[in-house]
């Protein structure tokens, strides 16, 4: 027998839940159906919150040819036959056939290329589906031509509705007795994911005698699963959302949040590595200057989570994250050597001023290299001033100091040193 989740896959939008904000009165993807024109979009988010079933609706609602390719098993090749077959049935001043390519992120550059003509043509009306942000994997040009609708996770009313649809109108379920007690756990399990929802549902169907009531409770769900499949993708679109908001956290001063941040990584089995590499990156760029320490603790729990391995590397991992998010902040380094290097872009190579040049030669020297120049040590105070920009820049300030203790030091003998450019 079929799973339970195509058993219940629904064919008309009055037994589609979730994404309300697509499918709801008067939401886009609602007035193309009911108006059977269908331009080309892509239809982006996690798994198991509906983009295959929609794009069975839309075959089932519209009379129109509908073709169906899957990114992992189809070629250029493939694609080609697809389009001359769209071609000899398209019908004039009709929609076009429908083009339905599921996991269109793993379709490569060449694989992309060949649909742009038949896109742009309106050979096919092209209906895409990815897991994966469109911007990073979607040639440009194809993405010019069709709309993105973002799908959002299953919320608990979602999986509410779909709980009670299943019970009720799958033809198994409804023959046995279905004791819904607790959802916590079921829902907290599922992580917003119709397929898993499903699946849990069969799977204490399965593992409960024909005779007896599934109890669904939240002992039962985790007794019988054992473990929490953590959502997460370290290839994809929820391995960066989450390592942002690990770091703007951070940013942000909230050690709390930021520690959660971390423990989804951690539970979603993330590289330490990785997470280490980004706690050195955010003690630069942003406690930077206002607490330089932070920098050699982030350094100290790299080189920790590579001495001791998982899972007691987490322990430093936590520790440099809260040292960092309780830390004060400044990004003056990280301000300033953006602003340099937006300078040498705008100017090039200019040319260094003779007196810091090195004169290592005889010639070098009577060329002039090295001539004027002030070693600071032998003046007073270890300062002497002179040019060490090239001309344009002379009196060019990059770095500006941050608001805190640190800083304000360095700004005070900066503005010593340099009266003509104030800080």
């Amino acid at each position: 027998m079929k799973p339970l989740a195509e058993r219940l896959r629904p064919r008309t939008l009055a037994d589609y839940v979730g994404q309300r904000h697509l499918v709801g009165e008067g939401c886009p993807l609602r007035r193309m159906i009911e108006q059977k024109h269908v331009s080309s979009f892509i239809l982006w988010g996690p798994p198991g919150v509906g983009k295959t079933t929609l794009a069975g609706i839309l075959a089932h609602e519209l009379d129109v040819p509908f073709f169906t390719l899957s990114a992992v098993n189809s070629g250029v090749k493939d694609v080609r036959e697809v389009i001359d077959r769209a071609k000899s049935e398209r019908y004039f001043g009709g929609q076009s056939p429908i083009l339905f390519i599921d996991e269109i992120h793993r379709f490569s550059k060449s694989q992309q290329d060949s649909l742009l003509a038949a896109v742009e043509q309106g050979t096919v009306t092209l209906v895409g589906a990815t897991t994966e942000n469109p911007s990073f994997e979607v040639i440009r040009p194809l993405l010019s031509r069709c709309q993105v609708y973002v799908l959002q996770s299953l919320d608990c009313d979602d999986l509410e509705r779909l709980l009670k649809h299943a019970v009720e109108s799958d033809v198994v379920l409804k023959e046995r007795t279905v004791d819904v007690r607790e959802t916590e756990a079921l829902f907290r399990y599922s992580g917003g994911d119709a397929r898993k929802l499903l699946g849990i549902l069969d799977l204490l169907a399965a593992q409960t005698d024909e005779d007896e009531p599934i109890v669904i409770d939240n002992r039962t769900v985790a007794e019988r699963l054992q473990q929490n499949p953590a959502a997460y993708d370290k290839q994809g679109e929820m391995h960066y959302d989450i390592i942002s908001a690990f770091i703007k956290s951070i940013r942000g001063s909230d050690p709390d949040a930021a520690l959660y941040w971390l423990a989804r990584m951690i539970e979603g089995g993330e590289d330490p590595k990785f997470i280490a590499r980004r706690l050195v990156i955010s003690a630069s760029e942003d406690v930077g200057l206002a607490n330089p320490n932070a920098l050699l603790l982030a350094n100290a729990a790299f080189d920790a989570v590579e001495k001791i391995g998982w899972p007691e590397g987490r322990i430093p991992l936590a520790e440099a994250t809260v040292y960092l998010a309780t830390s004060p902040k400044s990004n003056s380094a990280y301000m300033g050597i953006g602003t340099a290097l937006e300078a040498v872009k705008a100017t090039g190579d200019l040319p260094v001023p003779l007196h810091v040049r090195n004169a290592p030669t005889k010639l070098l020297k009577e060329l002039g290299y090295a001539d004027g120049y002030k070693y600071p040590h032998d003046y007073p105070g270890n300062f002497a001033r002179q040019t060490y920009l090239p001309e344009p820049y002379a009196d060019t300030v990059f770095w500006h100091p941050c608001d805190n203790a640190g800083e304000a030091k360095m700004r005070e003998r900066m503005n010593r040193c340099w009266p003509n450019k104030p800080r």
